[in-house]
């Protein structure tokens, strides 16, 4: 068994056990324990010898197709009264900048342009994250794909763990909307639209936006420095983004870029698995 499948079969088991000590607040969290039945099945599933080409590929990128499930299920565990942690996190906020960053550094640089912009690099993240995957995939690049998965899939976990056991809203829910003319322009409205379709609660700190972005870099660095190049100003624009277009705390970024660095350095230890 690869460690891309450990990681996710030790995730859902700490999840399952936070669903069952959530289920006496909230009983809807008992319907995550079938899934969760379901994933384990499946990694066992991928695991058998014989598979075809099409298996073979499901088994390389079955993780990402994991993820949209594991992130729905926060709305569900952070439901029912559980604990947020905005207090502690402005708090945070206040003693390093000396204020909330995220609601004043548009208020005291307003701009339009800015506001087009990097509310088109918060979306990008939707682009930027599935990019090396992709690429690797059409390459045939193996080595590559395998250790962008594992980086990814790591880094996500581990966000989502700190946002089941450290739920943080961030000001997309704690503050008031930016002003109307802020966000009059077609790339804040689609991040709005999107946001609308599916954010979860409590998935703020740290970024899964910046860390996973800054990560899917990282496994494009390493197997194709000509992509990860192109992917780094997006990156950059997007972390700053995230907190000027008031989404996340810098506390947050900032936890992002720390979590996507240590990822970036993990990375170049890794070796492709059977």
């Amino acid at each position: 068994m690869r460690l891309v499948d450990r990681l996710i079969l030790g995730y859902v088991a700490v999840v399952s056990v936070a669903a069952i000590w959530r289920a006496q607040d909230d009983p809807s969290c008992w319907w995550l324990l079938p899934g969760h039945a379901l994933i384990v099945l499946l990694v066992f599933l991928v695991r058998r010898p014989g598979l075809g080409a099409i298996g073979r590929f499901f088994r390389e990128t079955y993780p990402i197709f994991l993820l949209a499930s594991f992130y729905g299920e926060l709305d569900v565990l952070n439901g029912g009264g559980v604990r947020i942690h905005d207090a502690l996190v402005q708090g945070w906020e206040e003693a390093l900048f000396g204020m909330q960053v995220s609601r004043e550094w548009w208020r005291r640089m307003p701009s339009r342009f800015w506001s087009t912009v990097l509310h088109g690099a918060y979306w990008g993240y939707y682009i930027l994250l599935p990019l090396p995957v992709i690429v690797f995939v059409v390459q045939g690049n193996r080595r590559a794909l395998q250790r962008t998965i594992l980086m990814v899939i790591g880094t996500f976990l581990f966000c989502y763990l700190c946002f089941v056991f450290l739920p943080v809203v961030g000001p997309y829910y704690e503050f008031p909307r930016p002003d109307a003319w802020f966000l009059d322009n077609p790339m804040a409205r689609l991040v709005y639209r999107t946001l609308e379709g599916g954010s979860s609660y409590g998935a703020a700190f740290p970024s899964s936006h910046v860390a996973a972005t800054i990560t899917a870099t990282a496994g494009a660095w390493y197997g194709s420095r000509r992509l990860a190049m192109i992917m780094l100003l997006p990156t950059a624009l997007l972390t700053i983004g995230v907190v000027y277009c008031q989404m996340h705390y810098a506390v947050d970024a900032l936890a992002g870029v720390l979590v996507g660095g240590i990822a970036w350095w993990l990375g170049g230890r890794l070796r492709a698995e059977d």
